[in-house]
């Protein structure tokens, strides 16, 4: 049996729910056991290996499992708050690290923020996402998406001010779903959903409305300071829908470095004229940015990931069904 630990509700709607979900999946499909825990506690039997999601949060689960079984592999994933912008300054225990077998990261710049000793042992892992059926867009605006719960790593209140920048003849509405992390910004975000005639932030819903928004929208916005490796892209271009998100690595790794509808984190003028850009397909921006999140969805097919996990697990010699 193969333990998955993550810091959040196994059933969380938050991304590290969402992953520990779809990797059970996948490592049942090879066939392993699972069990999805949000804290290491030893099981009634013993797990042949521990998969860990978020190195600062599970480091407790990581030492008592190596402790109870010290030869059992460990896969460590390290997600956004783990690697940018350092792993020292996320506080990161790097002497834990070297507990793990294998490290797991999202996207293919997330290996140059770790020491040389440990990228040998270090894997990339894309997050994939089933195809999404396009939903009709909606006819009284050019909606855009923007999926973010309200905490300063994904700087939540930039597309709510970069909307303000917008002539007063544009038809775009940010339509923002997210839940409240931090009290201020969502107080702020209700200031502005309520006075933004361009921004609408309707809290937390489901999941399956959530990737309904991104099938319909026009385009995805991502604002975030620092991501892993954003789940929200890989549904955007499994749905077909165009990003544009803040130049980060851990976007820059999944889009690829010269993708064009990058804008510096934190700008919001530069945000504007992007999405302003867009809504027009000035000079042809909005078909770029299609043809281009188009020609990246082989990097999401479920397959590929399977693939992924199904060759880390042989190197690893982890059994089946135990």
């Amino acid at each position: 049996m193969i333990l998955i630990v993550t810091p959040v509700q196994p059933v969380s709607d938050h991304g590290n729910g969402v992953t520990a979900r779809r990797w059970a999946a996948i490592l049942a499909s090879l066939g392993h056991q699972t069990r999805i825990a949000q804290h290491y506690q030893p099981p009634d039997r013993p797990a042949s290996a521990l998969v860990a999601l978020h190195a600062r949060k599970s480091a407790d689960a990581v030492r008592a499992f190596h402790a109870e079984h010290p030869e059992a592999p460990i896969v460590l994933a390290l997600t956004g708050t783990d690697l940018y912008p350092s792993l020292a300054a996320a506080g990161v225990d790097l002497n834990m690290l070297h507990l793990a077998s294998r490290l797991v990261v999202l996207q293919p710049h997330a290996v140059t923020q770790l020491d040389a000793s440990l990228q040998p042992r270090t894997r990339i892992v894309v997050q994939s996402v089933d195809a999404i059926e396009p939903q009709p867009p909606r006819t009284d605006c050019f909606e855009v998406a923007y999926l973010a719960h309200l905490r300063q790593v994904k700087d939540p209140l930039r597309p709510a001010a970069a909307a303000r920048l917008l002539p007063a003849s544009s038809r775009i509405r940010i339509t923002h779903v997210g839940s409240t992390i931090e009290a201020p910004l969502a107080a702020a975000a209700l200031v502005e959903s309520a006075g933004n005639p361009h921004y609408d932030w309707l809290g937390p819903v489901a999941r399956t409305d959530a990737l309904q928004l991104v099938a319909r929208s026009r385009l995805l916005v991502l604002t975030s300071w620092h991501e892993g490796g954003a789940n929200v892209i890989s549904e955007a271009i499994a749905a077909g829908t165009p990003v544009i998100a803040s130049r980060i690595p851990g976007s820059v790794g999944l889009l690829g470095d010269d993708y064009p509808g990058y804008f510096h984190a934190g700008d919001a003028a530069e945000l504007a004229a992007q999405l302003q850009a867009a809504e027009t397909n000035h000079n042809g921006f909005y078909d770029q940015l299609r043809e281009r999140c188009a020609e990246l969805r082989p990097l999401v097919d479920p397959a590929r990931e399977r693939e992924a996990w199904a060759s880390l697990l042989a190197e690893l010699h982890v059994p089946l069904l135990i």
